[in-house]
């Protein structure tokens, strides 16, 4: 499999690894602001 896993190479780099992160953090973000809207939505609705 010549190193590689999941489409992904074995080591990243400092670059690689940053931006990997602020894309996770972007969509915890979003989920995050979709909860929200979710609970004001049911809140509403009682």
């Amino acid at each position: 499999m010549c190193g590689m896993e999941n489409g992904m190479r074995s080591f990243l780099t400092k670059e690689e690894k940053i931006d990997i992160l602020k894309e996770y953090k972007k969509n915890l973000e979003n989920e995050a602001k979709g909860v929200a809207e979710r609970i004001k939505e049911l809140e509403k609705n009682n």
